[in-house]
């Protein structure tokens, strides 16, 4: 039987596809355009269809986000040619323009054509010495990592041999007293109006506890729950003339460390219709099953059809293939795992999605977790994930670690480098602080502008009266102290 729409109907569904056709071709349009490098011409591309009052709002909404995702590009992107050699030649021993010439035709800088000039990323010096650690020879001042490396691998060993004492996989706590700080710059906001800011907080993990909120710089507006996926205090305050607008907050909270003694031959396959497990085995933005990801998956894989060892596999496969680089902003990238899989270089974050989708990929449940790395000496923003086996449940792997361990950590012997490298595949150090559960989260309550980070959230998010406070316009900073060790019961 043929079924018959009301003709007013037919003319409301024609013209939503209308909508949608046309809206693809006006994204497809600027976006070819920039990828061509002429940005002038695809940002006019996307204002004339912005200026047009007959797109639904939600329309105009995608699109000026396209918009400002140009700026975001030219933002990374702010290295002149004669910017990078004097950056490079204050960095590189010996430096000649002969040479810095040959490694851009040889492409060893990420770089973008636009509108008639050749940009450099600006992370292109340090991530010159992670591409290619030859170079380090030639660094200046000279890097000197051995203290580091030496303590990272003591930490690794003291935690795996408390669990395998107390058998246990969370031992070892800490107890740290945090500080962070997250200033707009003086005219970042007009004079009066309220900024709102989002502020990360520890989230409740069985690694995570105890956490306590000591002083805010403003009465909080709202406290996330212990189990929010994405945890921050919101604070508002009024921006001042001439003054940066300071939000800043103090909160203890305790951090195990962690290890997992996963034997494969004992693990079970999970309950495939378990609601809790479906969200994490699924495609997601960022996690997205390519043809060459399946491709990738199943030249790794092989034959394995143990979850444990083929997650592993997918684990010491970045660790020996993927190279560490700084990344340009998560929200200027269309699929993080696919950008790190096709360069062969990412950051934690994108190694992260790369692990995590080839996981999902085989019916392992992964999941994104992040907030901070706060190693003595070494404290940054950090991405990591976890995967569930059963019967052990969730459990840490921080590829990136893996990549470290196997390419950077050179003032350790080669066993030492393979315990550090196998001891992330399952385990933790209690320098963390965990704010996230998973990726692309929504901020409670919900930012009104574009988020400057839509990926991820570490560094803190800024807006006033619906309009975004870009990361060029404000700076964060976390403060750390241990305090005496909790007692452990």
């Amino acid at each position: 039987m043929k079924l018959l729409l009301p003709c007013f109907l037919c003319v409301s569904l024609a013209a939503i596809f209308s909508c949608l056709a046309q809206r693809s071709i006006i994204i497809d349009q600027a976006t070819h355009l920039e990828v061509q490098g002429q940005f002038r011409q695809a940002a006019a591309v996307l204002r004339a269809a912005i200026e047009d009052s007959s797109r639904p709002q939600a329309e105009r909404k995608r699109l000026e986000f396209e918009l400002d995702r140009l700026d975001r590009i030219r933002k990374d992107f702010s290295l002149t040619r004669d910017e990078l050699f004097a950056a490079l030649k204050k960095s590189v021993k010996n430096l000649t323009a002969g040479e810095v010439e040959r490694w851009i035709a040889e492409g060893r800088f990420d770089s973008r054509e636009i509108d008639g000039e050749r940009c450099f990323m600006d992370s292109s010096v340090s991530n010159l010495f992670f591409r290619h650690p030859e170079l380090n020879a030639r660094r200046i001042p000279p890097k000197d990592t051995a203290k580091h490396d030496q303590a990272a691998w003591e930490t690794c060993v003291a935690i795996k041999q408390a669990v395998l004492a107390g058998k246990r996989p969370y031992v070892l706590p800490r107890r740290f007293h945090a500080t962070m700080t997250v200033t707009a710059k003086a005219g970042a906001a007009p004079v009066g109006e309220i900024v709102r800011a989002w502020l990360p907080i520890p989230r409740s993990y069985p690694f995570q506890t105890d956490f306590k909120l000591l002083k805010t710089s403003s009465p909080p507006q709202h406290i996330d729950g212990e189990r929010s996926q994405i945890r921050a205090v919101f604070l508002e305050q009024p921006a001042r003339k001439r003054k940066p607008t300071e939000f800043k907050i103090e909160y203890e909270y305790t951090s195990y460390g962690v290890w997992f003694d996963v034997q494969p031959d004992e693990v079970k396959a999970i309950e495939a219709n378990d609601p809790a497990l479906q969200p994490f085995l699924s495609e997601a933005p960022h996690v997205v099953f390519t043809p060459e990801l399946r491709a990738l998956s199943e030249r790794i894989a092989g034959e394995e059809t143990n979850p444990a060892r083929k997650a592993r596999k997918f684990y010491d496969w970045i660790a020996a293939n993927i190279q560490y680089s700084y990344a340009i902003e998560y929200s200027t990238i269309r699929n993080l795992s696919d950008y790190c899989r096709t360069r062969g270089y990412g950051d934690c974050g994108q190694e992260a999605l790369l692990f995590m989708t080839l996981c999902r990929l085989n019916g392992i449940p992964a999941r994104w977790q992040s907030g901070w790395n706060t190693f003595p000496g070494a404290k940054t923003i950090h991405d990591w994930c976890e995967i569930y086996l059963a019967p052990y449940g969730w459990m840490p792997v921080d590829p990136y670690q893996g990549i470290w361990a196997m390419r950077y950590a050179d003032t350790l012997t080669d066993e030492q480098r393979r315990e550090v490298r196998d001891f992330y595949f399952g385990g933790l150090d209690y320098y963390r602080m965990a704010a996230n559960s998973d990726h692309n989260q929504e901020l409670t309550p919900p930012k009104q502008s574009f988020r400057s980070d839509d990926v991820d959230f570490q560094r803190g998010e800024l807006e006033w009266n619906g309009h975004n406070i870009y990361f060029d316009q404000y700076s964060y900073k976390l403060e750390l102290q241990e305090l005496a060790p909790p007692r452990v019961e």
